[in-house]
């Protein structure tokens, strides 16, 4: 089975680390995007098997999109 999931990245001057807003406490960091995206699967992954059923369906029921927008600064 397959689930779609939301992930939050964020990039600072350490590195990246990344979230699942879905899946509270499910976080892990990186030194490059390969690695982070590589890291956060693998978190999804084993945060899920600890769950039941009636918990993954209460915590993947929503997606979450994010975007960048420009926009002009006085």
């Amino acid at each position: 089975m397959s689930c779609k999931v939301s992930v939050v990245i964020e990039k600072d001057e350490y590195g990246y680390y990344a979230y699942c807003p879905d899946l509270p406490g499910c976080q892990t960091q990186g030194d490059d995007l390969n690695e982070i995206v590589s890291n956060i699967k693998e978190a999804i992954e084993l945060y899920l098997e600890t769950l039941s059923s009636e918990e993954k369906s209460a915590l993947l029921h929503q997606e979450i999109m994010t975007m960048t927008l420009e926009v002009k600064v006085a």
